[in-house]
């Protein structure tokens, strides 16, 4: 079969996201080697300490990769064998492989297809008397409905675990995702809205869980290594848990203290490519475009997220992106459903059908090019290559 050939072709690859570094971070970088001191030190404090001055949380605690935040957080929130977690199956697979590696069940259920954002409703109809926890995900940057979860939560006496990987700078009602009176684990992957290479925070108005999180992510150990061994320092440490090697270093936090001091711009930067995606594909065939939660919301736009509307298509969403990697420009796929995974399907025995929102979602979604430092010629030019294979490939 012959393929027609891209009628407009970029020279290079655009990727779908790009982390945008500059000089501060580097020099920053530079002075941590210089120091003699990389890992888990002063600067990683300083960003913790810095990090929940912005977000308006009580305590932090830094830590190698959200995933690491994750499973550190379940544990300090007593979760075990035998208990259930309520979350997503729209949401990347760590959620589910952490609540797995404390022996708990993964309850899921569905999402209203339009925001991607779970159902409230279908959160309550999922308690049983062995819910420990409930995880919401703000996904994408756009945040969960928290004040009935948190009623609803409180009512039962069940913890929130706000899996706020995507949701750096995003707000709830004119409030930030990090200062409500729950847990909340962020992500600063080189894709997500800063980024400390890999890394995340646990943010927590439970003193409680700050110490027990504390504790598991370096070993168990009741003071780090860099506290021991400074002048000050005492060499001698008890072992209180056993613990994990969840820390952050210093060269990490070095990227971070500068990231964060560029976040707001990285968010109107976001939100103004976002808005010129959104003007860009008004109205047209076979793109269903983001849509926003009804109640007040900061959007942080960790990705831009339309459905490729497959039924008016005569290719699918995989066979859509292959088409405009042909057209050099790149996308990503932010998440297939979990529940879908043969792990998981095979282990607690769903079916894509069982929660069909997420299945019509998982089947459609694509998420383009969007980073600080895309260029307008650069969107114009995928939004260019997007049309194309619409008007290609239309019904």
């Amino acid at each position: 079969m012959q393929v027609n050939s891209p009628r407009r072709m970029r020279s290079s690859f655009l990727p779908f996201a790009r982390p945008s570094l500059g000089e501060e971070e580097i020099r920053e970088v530079v002075d941590t080697l210089r120091s003699g001191w990389i890992t888990t030190g002063p600067k990683t404090e300083r960003f913790a300490a810095e990090f929940l001055e912005y977000v308006g949380g009580r305590h932090a605690v830094p830590v190698a990769s959200a995933t690491a935040g994750l499973h550190a957080a379940l544990l300090a929130l007593g979760v075990g064998p035998g208990d259930e977690v309520v979350t997503t199956p729209m949401t990347f697979v760590a959620t589910l492989n952490t609540i797995v590696h404390c022996g708990a069940v993964p309850v899921l259920v569905d999402v209203d297809a339009a925001t991607l954002q779970m159902r409230v409703e279908n959160v309550e109809a999922a308690l049983t008397p062995r819910t420990k926890a409930i995880v919401p995900v703000h996904y994408v940057g756009q945040p969960v409905d928290l004040d009935p979860l948190l009623a609803l939560a409180g009512s039962r006496g069940i913890a929130v675990l706000e899996d706020a990987a995507h949701a750096v700078g995003t707000e709830y009602k004119g409030r930030r995702i990090g200062s409500f009176p729950t847990t909340s684990v962020f992500s600063f992957h080189p894709n997500k809205n800063i980024t400390t290479g890999e890394g995340g925070m646990i943010v927590t108005e439970d003193p409680e869980v700050f110490e027990r999180a504390s504790l598991l992510k370096f070993h168990g150990m009741d003071r780090e290594a860099w506290k021991r061994f400074a002048k000050e320092g005492s060499p001698r440490y008890d072992v209180a848990v056993p613990g994990f090697k969840y820390n952050m270093m210093d060269i990490q936090a070095a990227l971070g203290l500068h990231q964060l001091r560029r976040l707001e711009g990285f968010l109107a930067e976001r939100a103004r490519l976002a808005a010129r995606y959104d003007a860009a594909f008004a109205g047209t065939a076979g793109l269903i475009l983001p849509s926003r939660v009804p109640y007040p919301a900061r959007h942080a736009w960790h990705l831009y997220t339309p459905l490729v509307d497959v039924d008016r298509l005569t290719i699918s969403r995989d066979r859509f992106m292959e088409e405009l990697k042909r057209r050099n420009v790149g996308t990503g796929l932010h998440y297939t459903a979990a529940h879908e995974f043969s792990y998981y399907a095979g282990r607690f025995g769903w079916k894509p059908e069982d929660f069909p929102e997420a299945h019509f979602v998982s089947e459609r979604i694509v998420s383009l090019p969007l980073f600080p430092g895309l260029t307008d010629a650069d969107q114009d030019d995928a939004v260019a290559a997007i049309l194309e294979v619409l008007e290609e490939f239309g019904r």
